[in-house]
C-alpha cells in the first residue's frame, strides 16, 4: 500500500519520534509499504513521520548516487531507533529537497562523515561510519525522527524568504505526482 506523504505544517513532522521494537504492529507490512511509498514518490529516503507515524524508522536507497559514488550501487538500508553518536569535523554544503516540503530546494550544511548506531529490519544492532551522500541522506532522514526539517538548517535570511512559500505549501499550493496528506 502506498501511503500519502505528510506535508509541511503537520504536527507529526515536529515531534521527536518514539522507539519501536520487534512487536511493532504489522511491522513487516509497514516496512514493505514504506519502501513502496518511497519508490512511488521518487524519493531516496523516507522517514516514518513523513507517512504520519511518529516512530524512529527510516528507509534509504542511495543507489541513484552510485554514478558519482560507486560504493552506493546497492545501498538500500532500513534504520530503526537510529542514534547519531559522532560526526566528523568537515562540513559540506549541498542542495537538498524533501517529499514533505515539495517544490523547495536549498543548500544545507552537514557533516561529511557520521557515526550511527541503529537496528536493521531484523533488529540486529549496527554501529557504523558513513560518509558522502550516504551520510547526507541518513542525516536528512534521521532529522525527521528528531522533529527537524531541512529548512530549519538553512541560513536565517533564507528562512525569512521561505516563510511565505512554506505557508503556501501547508495550504496545498503545489503540484506533485504522489499522494499527500495536508495539515488539518
Amino acid at each position: 500500500m502506498i501511503y500519502p506523504i505528510t506535508i509541511y505544517g503537520s504536527p507529526v513532522l515536529r515531534k521527536v519520534a518514539k522507539q519501536i521494537d520487534k512487536d511493532y504492529p504489522a511491522f513487516e507490512e509497514f516496512l514493505k509499504n514504506m519502501w513502496e511509498t518511497m519508490y512511488h514518490s521518487d524519493g531516496v529516503g523516507l522517514a516514518a513521520p513523513q507517512v504520519g507515524k511518529s516512530v524512529r524508522l527510516f528507509v534509504i536507497d542511495a543507489s541513484p548516487f552510485s554514478e558519482h559514488e560507486p560504493e552506493l550501487e546497492n545501498f538500500k538500508r532500513t534504520f530503526i531507533n537510529a542514534k547519531l553518536v559522532e560526526t566528523g569535523e568537515d562540513k559540506v554544503s549541498m542542495d537538498e529537497g524533501c517529499l514533505s516540503i515539495p517544490t523547495i530546494r536549498e543548500d544545507v550544511q552537514r557533516p561529511e562523515k557520521i557515526r550511527l548506531q541503529y537496528y536493521d529490519e531484523n533488529f540486529e544492532f549496527h554501529d557504523e561510519w558513513f560518509e558522502g551522500m550516504a551520510a547526507r541522506v541518513i542525516q536528512h532522514e534521521y532529522d525527521h525522527t528528531e522533529g527537524i526539517l531541512f529548512t530549519d538548517k538553512v541560513a536565517p535570511i533564507k528562512k525569512r524568504l521561505l516563510k511565505s512559500k512554506l505557508q503556501a505549501i501547508s495550504k496545498g499550493k503545489f503540484n506533485v505526482d504522489y499522494k499527500v496528506r495536508l495539515p488539518k
